[in-house]
């Protein structure tokens, strides 16, 4: 049925621009976007140049700024982020010309020389085919990206922990700083893609050293101080922080004194004077060779996405709110399927702008659309006066912008000593993604984030509890020292699920534990207990059944392992023919009699697995030490023999779920097992703290029986010990810990009902 509060809720959420609309505080927000907006626009100019001219292929720049704009303002109506500046990201863009393997552009734009004739029509060929291949990839990967956003494929994106973010931010601010020493020393060449090319163009550049531009060297240098300098200077406009615009007075600056003197002509060459000035009229992208490029689209998608929702993530967490990575990877598909229509590369965060825009202030996406119309309006208009701006000058902004990013290299120690899992998740995707690329590095991040997400999810940790004194509470052992272990009964709680994953290490620990193995049932024990199974099945031994009758179901063996004492080194004999043995203790001296208890011993009843009467009143119970010789006659103590001290033997183990949120198919028949093998040898198991979800699992898993019942489960730790000592001693011999301080809190109630 229509309402309109879920008209207003669709609405806000596909034009998220009306979020901040509404409730934009004019007053107070106005002066940072417009300080924010002028910084950013007049810096996109001068960007969308220098990644024409890092990919060598010739966009007519009219082209560019329009696709910029359109881009732009798409993002201020669709995307989440207050902080994200929308463009061209120079590393998307060598990868774009990478795929370009018609015409070779690397004579059309030259250190030296202008743009070769466009008359001549095999040139005009070769570039209009180059543009349309372009436009293609761009079209693609927009379109890519928006059907994902459309089947809600974003929350990918909620499994990507902060350290790989930082990582990856970290190794793509590498890669962008690397990319403008081509303008740092004014050298041009070919950049290497593909596995360690980050390297390769270190070595190129390391080579071509003696050839580089001083005067360019020296004006990166000249704009790195004045760009650190600006750092000391704070500016405070209503009780908050606001950056100088350094980066706007050094690019007018640069621009007025490199129209006066030629300042171009000393330092490295000038980008606007190389691009043609004509514009070319949007067109539908050519789809023809959609089987040569979706390969590389599908990975400029992604690749682009994420770089936008990590900066995005960034920022967001800085400014406390937060973004929707499905409806920003909405925004991305529709700001590069227009940047198609302008025969424009593929776009993404253009993180120098972004971070401009965040430190001049803005706190809206106002500030993104000023710097947009500005940006349009000064290239249109007075274009012809950024010809001459050295590119020297916009890299030191870049690589300056970048060293935030690298600032997470300090953080490593902290972080190391802090969780080495995440530790080691930074590392390998620095790695991955320096030396293979933003593409390839980050499925590789991304894969191994989801192994390690997966390994400590699955990776079974368990603690044996102990009482604290006079109390309810139980804890660590290994940790808490007045924690102390109840007679009898042994307390393991279990940190994390039960699954086919670590079910193995589950049982391990159990059973090392507990001093024990557990070894195979031989032929006739596995004869007995599938025999056992068939009482409850009437049968006969004559039967007549039509054929297409469907076959009974196999009978269901409880277990196929019997538990045994472990063989010590220093043992003389062996104990592994018996299961357990049940030592009885006359005052200080033991008995003679050992009693072997085995599976025709084992009664079906909940009870059965305790400690019987005649037992009890035979004496309480002891254990020898694990190296005593045991077999099927009796053994005579001397009476005059000092009585050997040993644990009490225990009759009671139980297993703290508090902390288990499931246990799979497997797992629950390895626990159902587990209790099994233990109810055999006469200890019982007993689980506590299990949460009704886990309860509708252990159904629907079929984990009860006639022996695995629910009365073994608890609502509380404290009510399993309680009901272990109930049913294994005697009243006067409860312990006074548990039995006492029951009654104690009950009293104390009572009082406290009495006196309200």
């Amino acid at each position: 049925r229509f309402s309109w509060g879920r008209f207003r809720k669709i609405t806000l959420k596909m034009f998220p621009v009306l979020n901040w609309l509404f409730s934009y505080r004019f007053r107070e927000w106005i002066l940072r976007d417009l300080h924010a907006g002028l910084s950013v626009g007049m810096f996109q100019i001068p960007q969308e140049l220098l990644g024409v001219w890092l990919t060598k292929l010739p966009l007519p720049n009219i082209n560019g700024f329009l696709s910029a704009f359109c881009c732009s303002l798409t993002y201020v109506i669709f995307g989440t982020s207050h902080h994200i500046s929308i463009g061209s990201f120079s590393i998307l863009n060598v990868a774009v010309t990478n795929i370009l393997k018609i015409p070779n552009f690397n004579q059309t734009l030259s250190s030296n020389g202008w743009l070769n004739n466009f008359s001549d029509p095999t040139f005009m060929k070769d570039y209009t085919e180059a543009l349309t291949l372009t436009a293609s990839v761009t079209f693609l990967t927009g379109i890519i990206q928006l059907l994902l956003g459309c089947f809600c494929l974003g929350f990918v994106t909620t499994y990507v922990p902060k350290t790989l973010i930082d990582a990856y931010l970290t190794a793509a601010a590498l890669h962008v700083i690397v990319s403008q020493f081509t303008f740092i020393f004014d050298i041009m060449f070919d950049f290497h893609k593909g596995p360690l090319g980050i390297f390769y163009n270190l070595f190129h550049y390391f080579l071509a050293l003696p050839k580089a531009n001083a005067t360019s060297i020296l004006l990166f240098l000249l704009s790195m101080a004045a760009l650190r300098v600006n750092t000391s200077i704070k500016i405070t406009y209503k009780h908050s922080p606001i950056t100088f615009p350094m980066e706007l007075l050094l690019i007018i600056t640069v621009t007025i004194i490199s129209n006066r003197i030629h300042l171009h002509a000393e330092s490295s060459s000038a980008v606007v004077s190389r691009i043609p000035q004509r514009f070319l009229p949007p067109t539908l992208p050519d789809l023809s060779n959609l089987s040569k490029i979706i390969q590389h689209a599908f990975s400029l998608a992604i690749v682009s996405y994420f770089l936008l929702v990590f900066v995005g993530e960034r920022y967001a967490s800085l400014h406390n709110y937060n973004i929707a990575s499905n409806q920003e990877l909405i925004a991305a598909g529709l700001c590069n399927i227009f940047s198609s229509f302008f025969k424009s590369f593929v776009v993404s965060c253009a993180i120098s702008g972004t971070v401009i825009q965040e430190k001049t202030g803005g706190r809206t996406q106002l500030a993104a659309a000023i710097g947009a119309s500005m940006m349009l309006v000064i290239a249109l208009k007075l274009g012809r006066f950024f010809q001459v701006i050295p590119n020297d000058i916009l890299a030191a902004i870049v690589v300056f912008n970048m060293l935030p990013f690298l600032e997470k290299f300090l953080d490593l120690p902290i972080l190391w000593r802090r969780d080495k899992y995440h530790f080691v998740i930074w590392l390998v995707t620095f790695a991955a993604v320096l030396c293979l690329g933003l593409d390839v590095g980050l499925a590789i991040a991304m894969g191994f984030t989801f192994f390690i997400i997966t390994f400590r999810s699955h990776r079974m940790k368990m603690v044996v509890l102990g009482q604290i004194p006079n109390m309810n509470i139980y804890r660590s052992l290994s940790v808490y020292r007045a924690a102390r272990e109840i007679e009898g009964i042994k307390i393991f709680q279990c940190c994390s699920s039960i699954s086919f994953a670590n079910m193995h290490h589950f049982k391990t620990y159990l059973l090392r534990k507990m001093d024990m193995k557990a070894v195979p049932l031989d032929e006739s024990e596995m004869r007995a207990l599938i025999s056992l199974s068939d009482t409850a099945v009437e049968r006969t031994y004559l039967k007549c059944s039509c054929v297409c009758d469907s076959p009974l179901p196999p009978p269901r063996i409880p277990y196929t392992e019997k538990l045994v004492k472990k063989c010590h080194a220093d043992s003389d004999s062996s104990s592994s023919s018996v299961n357990l043995v049940h030592w009885s203790k006359y005052g200080d001296k033991l008995s003679s009699r050992t009693f072997l208890v085995g599976a025709a011993d084992a009664s079906p009843d909940f009870n059965t697995g305790l400690t019987t009467k005649k037992n009890e009143d035979e004496g309480r119970s002891a254990c020898l030490s694990p190296g005593s010789a045991i077999d099927d006659s009796s053994v005579q103590l001397d009476q005059e023999e000092q009585p050997v001290h040993s644990p009490c033997p225990v009759h009671t183990i139980i297993l703290d779920f508090s902390m288990v949120q499931f246990v799979d198919l497997i797992g629950s028949e390895l626990l159902r097992q587990i209790i099994h093998m233990f109810h055999n040898i006469g200890i019982t198991v007993l689980l506590a703290g299990c949460h009704s979800s886990l309860m509708a699992d252990l159904e629907k898993n079929d984990f009860f029986g006639s022996c695995v019942t629910k009365e073994r489960f608890f609502l509380t730790l404290h009510d399993a010990v309680l009901a272990a000592l109930d049913n294994h001693q005697q009243p006067d011999e409860l312990e006074p810990t548990a039995k006492e301080f029951a009654e104690e809190q009950f009293a104390e109630q009572q009082k406290v009902e009495y006196l309200a």
